[in-house]
């Protein structure tokens, strides 16, 4: 049976873990309110710009001149998965759910004999992948919501990823991340961002389409709008995968401290019991040696 010092200095112990918890829960939840707004007023732009696109990308079939990050390239060998996680843990399973889908990705293409490179965005998902997957890990960029995720930081990844296929170094892009539906509720989704990839609702239209199918007429031509379009779509892709990505992490974070903290807290309560019960047969057992040396006496 443990003494009296050792459970007091538990209760102690979980008391200010239980501190801890409370204080993380409530930043938590004050970054969630502004990564969540965020998050939400970058939908429907990039969404928007998904419906020119496809719009584009209709128009552009069977062209010889249609650009390669529209239609791709001939070949498809070497595919190139982005994965987006936290650079911190407690969590909950925000980082692990997003790692598991990318394993499983990396794995169907290595079946298909397909060559496979890694860019990991956030440290948590580089310690998890190169245990197993090292070896196709490119590189490791940290810190991209420090002091505060904006635009130029999506601009400068997409702009390496653009940088990347153009020197012909992969042929097809993923990214895998976490998409925001509430605080306790995160989607792990799979997105192609090289070659352009239409919506599912872009697809389901395509194959029924509307007899009142909006028709589009560009100025100047698609091929001019598509050579600065593309690389600004790939940017806006990335910049709302990262702040959905943001808003999934403080969701998940809030809601881990919070178990957390009612965990310490039902931890307290039994600690104390025991300590009281501990404290009780103490007191018990020296009344009970009084009295037999009183008696023996």
């Amino acid at each position: 049976m443990p003494s009296l010092k050792s459970l007091r200095l538990r209760i102690v112990s979980v008391k200010q873990t239980r501190k801890i918890t409370s204080a993380m829960k409530m930043v938590a939840a004050a970054k969630l309110r502004r990564a969540q707004e965020a998050a939400e007023a970058a939908r429907p732009y990039a969404e928007r710009m998904e419906e020119v696109l496809s719009a584009l990308a209709q128009s552009m079939r069977g062209r010889p001149a249609a650009p390669a990050m529209l239609v791709g390239t001939e070949k498809d060998d070497v595919h190139l998965v982005v994965v987006m996680t936290a650079d911190r843990g407690l969590c909950g399973s925000f980082n692990s759910s997003i790692v598991r889908e990318a394993r499983r990705l990396v794995r169907s293409l290595l079946e298909e004999r397909r060559s496979v490179k890694i860019l990991c965005i956030g440290r948590k998902g580089r310690d998890q992948l190169r245990r197993d997957y090292g070896t196709y890990i490119i590189d490791t960029i940290q810190d991209v919501g420090r002091p505060r995720l904006g635009f130029a930081t999506a601009e400068r990844v997409g702009r390496r990823i653009a940088e990347m296929f153009g020197t012909g170094e992969f042929d097809a892009c993923t990214i895998v991340y976490n998409k925001f539906k509430s605080a306790i509720q995160q989607i792990v989704t799979r997105q192609r961002i090289i070659p352009f990839a239409a919506p599912a609702a872009e697809r389901a239209e395509e194959e029924t389409p509307a007899a009142n199918a909006a028709v589009y007429e560009y100025e100047p031509d698609e091929e001019e709008i598509l050579a600065d379009l593309l690389p600004r779509n790939l940017a806006v892709q990335l910049f709302r995968a990262l702040l959905e990505n943001n808003a999934s992490e403080q969701g998940a974070r809030m809601s881990a401290m919070d178990s957390a903290t009612r965990n310490a807290g039902d931890m307290i309560n039994k600690l104390t019991l025991k300590y009281n019960r501990t404290r009780q047969a103490a007191i018990t057992k020296e009344l009970i040696e009084i009295i037999s040396g009183a008696e023996a006496a």
